[in-house]
């Protein structure tokens, strides 16, 4: 059975996307997660939506109880999560509208209850392929098939926030091979897999952090307008690329 959990990402709950919506409030042995469950299906796959920053957007990214979200969603009996995520590019060719598919990550984060395994047996949790490649695939060859600019391939730097980097740390993450920077992939993604999850991140750039100097530093503002001019395409990839993640598990499991 394939279940599709998705994390963040405004309008992806919209009755007329979603089937047969419903809402439901849950809770988890971590506490209450970010925000009541949106359930539903998209072609016929069962799918369950989280806002990662509440409804509202009222919770700070170090505020996210990241460990709630993902044991919600395995509660209720999800097998993979799409994470959408807005990030700042830190390359030139990743322009604002980009949408970009990472296979590393970064942890610049300082303060976040990052494992689910802190007390009782240790266990050490393989991270060289934190994303799954089979779903990272799948965006992409989905992204291509609708004519949306994309990356593959690169790394997200996640860092604590909610302040935004200085010039400095920028062009260190630069140096350090960094692609796009974000507040949130980061512990969504290493819990995922502890969970024993599918995980891709859908990150859409916004703009060029404050490294480029013939670019406007990011302020929210900028990356409210980019996304709420880009969402639409986050959207159209998810309506076609869940379907394909079932047909694809059919074929695994035939």
């Amino acid at each position: 059975m394939v279940k599709i959990g998705i994390i963040g990402g405004s309008g992806l709950d919209d009755p007329e996307i979603l089937q047969e919506a419903s809402e439901i409030e849950v809770d988890t042995v971590w506490g209450k997660p970010s925000s009541p469950l949106t359930c539903g299906a998209i072609q016929g796959v069962d799918v369950v939506i989280l806002a990662r920053h509440g409804k509202d957007h009222s919770i700070y990214p170090s505020g996210v109880n990241f460990r709630a979200n993902i044991k919600a969603l395995k509660d209720q009996g999800c097998t993979h999560v799409l994470g959408a995520t807005a990030v700042g590019s830190l390359r030139q060719e990743i322009a604002p509208g980009h949408l970009v598919f990472p296979d590393q990550f970064i942890d610049f984060t300082r303060k976040r209850d990052v494992t689910f395994h802190d007390q009782g047996q240790v266990v050490h949790t393989p991270m060289a392929e934190p994303f799954c490649p089979n779903l990272r695939a799948l965006l992409a060859a989905k992204s291509k098939e609708l004519g949306l600019a994309h990356h593959q391939d690169r790394t997200v730097i996640t860092i604590e926030g909610p302040r935004f980097s200085t010039k400095a740390e920028s062009h260190m993450f630069r140096s350090w091979n960094a692609d796009v920077i974000n507040m949130s992939t980061v512990p969504e993604v290493n819990l995922a897999r502890e969970a024993g999850l599918h995980y891709a991140s859908t990150a859409m750039s916004t703009d060029y952090d404050c490294w480029h100097e013939e670019e406007e530093s990011v302020t929210w503002e900028m990356i409210l307008s980019t996304m709420k001019e880009n969402a639409n395409n986050v959207i159209k990839l998810f309506v076609a690329v869940i379907p394909a993640i079932k047909k694809y598990q059919d074929i695994c499991n035939s």
